[in-house]
């Protein structure tokens, strides 16, 4: 399904404009709603969500009846998720601090909570402390939820795929579950990060993608999703609608921010099933299929590790107005062209990251072969 290769294009690129763009220069009209655009890229974020419960959930109701479904399941998702993320960790944490100019740095500090990251526990630690305290590996926390959703999903996939509607019934109660927890949290007085980061409370992203994956693989599922991009287009405006409404009515900003990600949780797996059932020749549909896109998407799990490192330093140290400075540019010209840089510096080391290293792994998943997932028309 080469389109949800420029899913994920477009995932990586709104993310990295979120932290390269959206944190910065805030002050006056134009750079005040520079940011304000930018910051939608969070939702990228979500949108590697929705794609990733599709995506897993297709491949274990797949491979349901495999004999050696756990264990296949299990060890391609390790060869392609560890060594990436457990080799930046060695660099950060046992070779960074041989280093004598980075001794009392951040990255120093850092190695006092290496745990949390070696055990995929990063959004654990910042919900507990309800802030982003974790500097440069801050965004780890999005894998966290990951992971932690690759130790249940299978099982329940298992247990349940074998009755698709009730399979159905379950994703739809566990989506709605995590989107009314959401708000009850917040209620009872949960902070905007607690909500943000911890597994539960992004399981409607998830659980909304594991539908449809199994919603499309019934008979006359193809055309049943056509006829529920409206529909869930229009839900998820209406609780956008509510959200906007709801500042009017004394409601907390935690549960407005709640009720917001659930919106777009629903309008991104809209998008998600127009690019999947659309024609070709449309054009959302040809946009997907854009080569660029698709090079993003090939390397984005790579980009996401490494970019946060450039744009964590750049805002924590405002760089842009040394670089402005310098340049004798205004402070939003300084902005771009560092942005630019950062993001091909990203690029650079994500693909030789793949093409050098992770690859390797990639290719000991021919020992632990999973079942082809059948293929939309799209």
């Amino acid at each position: 399904m080469p389109v949800l290769d420029g899913i994920r294009g477009i995932s990586i690129l709104a993310v990295l404009l979120f932290h390269f763009v959206a944190p910065e220069n805030r002050e006056g009209l134009v750079n005040s709603t520079v940011s304000w655009v930018f910051s939608y890229g969070a939702l990228g974020v979500d949108l590697f969500f929705v794609l990733s419960g599709f995506l897993i959930t297709g491949i274990l109701y797949d491979a349901r009846t495999d004999e050696h479904y756990f264990r296949n399941f299990y060890l391609r998702r390790l060869l392609r998720i560890f060594p990436l993320y457990y080799g930046v960790l060695v660099v950060i944490f046992l070779v960074l601090p041989l280093i004598p100019a980075l001794r009392g740095s951040e990255f120093s500090d850092l190695k006092a909570y290496q745990a949390w990251a070696w055990l995929y526990a990063v959004n654990i630690y910042l919900a507990i402390h309800d802030g982003w305290v974790l500097t440069y590996i801050e965004h780890f926390w999005s894998l966290a939820v990951e992971e932690q959703f690759y130790l249940i999903w299978p099982l329940a996939v298992w247990v349940l795929a074998a009755k698709p509607r009730v399979f159905l019934t379950f994703s739809f109660l566990v989506a709605a579950a995590s989107f009314i927890g959401r708000i009850i949290a917040s209620l009872a007085g949960a902070g905007p990060v607690v909500i943000e980061v911890l597994t539960p409370f992004q399981l409607d992203a998830l659980a909304i993608g594991g539908f449809f994956a199994v919603y499309l693989r019934q008979p006359g599922g193809e055309e049943g999703a056509r006829r529920l991009v409206v529909p869930l287009a229009l839900a998820g405006l209406g609780l956008l609608a509510i959200q906007f409404g709801g500042r009017h009515l004394s409601l907390g900003a935690n549960v407005l921010e709640s009720v917001r990600g659930g919106a777009f949780h629903l309008l991104l797996a809209a998008l998600l099933l127009k690019g999947l059932l659309g024609q070709v020749s449309s054009g959302w549909t040809r946009c997907l299929l854009s080569p660029s896109l698709a090079f993003f998407g090939k390397y984005s799990y790579g980009l996401y590790v490494y970019h946060h490192f450039f744009s964590y330093y750049f805002s924590s140290h405002r760089t842009h107005l040394v670089l402005a400075a310098r340049l004798g540019c205004s402070n939003m010209t300084a902005l771009i062209l560092q942005a630019g840089a950062g993001i091909a510096a990203s690029i650079v080391i994500a693909v030789l990251s793949y093409e050098f290293y992770e690859k390797h792994f990639l290719q000991l998943k021919r020992y632990w072969p999973s079942s082809h997932a059948r293929i939309l028309r799209s």
